[in-house]
């Protein structure tokens, strides 16, 4: 039978920065409503082109990327529990790290009304903010570990079994303004929106052999 791990301790260490959010997700939706399902579809569609042909002129990689969102078509029942309609919504999704050309474009935007607005962090800033955060947990751990082997009488210590974890978290969005109908956000010109923070923390765990 091997021998019993003897003078091994379990550790958890973190490290957590905070960043300022650099990424805009701006939802925009068109909805229809009427008693054929194949007309309802066909607006739709019709206004997701408008508003796809219209975004896409602005669009930039990284600035500003447009996607499609949902695209539903569900019946309208009336008292007697029989389909009396249709009712349909389409999802148009502008994303990207320049605000100013997002809002611009949502606002130029006639064939749809703005939905959601929420913000979060872009690929290299989280990676960026990431190995920041798991430096300082790493240090951590290791200042831990040399402080528990001496508190224990211990010289130093070597490295069982570590692991390595991570995540973020933010408020909810904190735009100025959110639903604006799509005469009114042109005649402004410009959408307001004011971005957060996202919080990104690195967990260091793992055992270490004290000698």
């Amino acid at each position: 039978m091997p021998a019993q791990p003897h003078n091994v301790v379990q550790l958890s260490a973190s490290g957590v920065v905070e960043v300022q959010q650099d990424l805009l997700v701006l939802t925009l939706h068109a909805t229809r409503d009427g008693k054929d399902a194949a007309e309802v579809q066909a607006q739709l569609r019709q206004a997701l082109e408008a508003a796809l042909a219209q975004a896409r002129m602005g669009a930039e990689p990284g600035a500003m990327e447009v996607r499609t969102g949902q695209f539903n078509l569900q019946p309208r029942y009336g008292t007697a529990g029989q389909i009396a309609g249709w009712q349909g919504r389409a999802e148009l999704v502008l994303e990207g790290r320049d605000f100013g050309r997002i809002t611009a474009t949502a606002a130029r935007v006639g064939a749809m009304v703005i939905g959601q607005v929420g913000f979060g962090l872009s690929r290299s800033e989280r990676t960026r903010a990431e190995q920041e955060a798991r430096a300082e947990a790493i240090g951590n751990f290791k200042t831990q570990a040399s402080e528990l082997s001496q508190a224990f009488g211990f010289a130093g210590y070597s490295l069982r079994e570590v692991s390595v974890s991570s995540h973020s978290s933010a408020p909810g969005p904190r735009p100025r303004m959110m639903l604006m109908d799509a005469k009114a956000a042109s005649a402004q010109g410009q959408i307001g929106v004011e971005a957060g923070k996202s919080t990104v923390e690195v967990t260091v765990s793992g055992s270490v052999q004290m000698r």
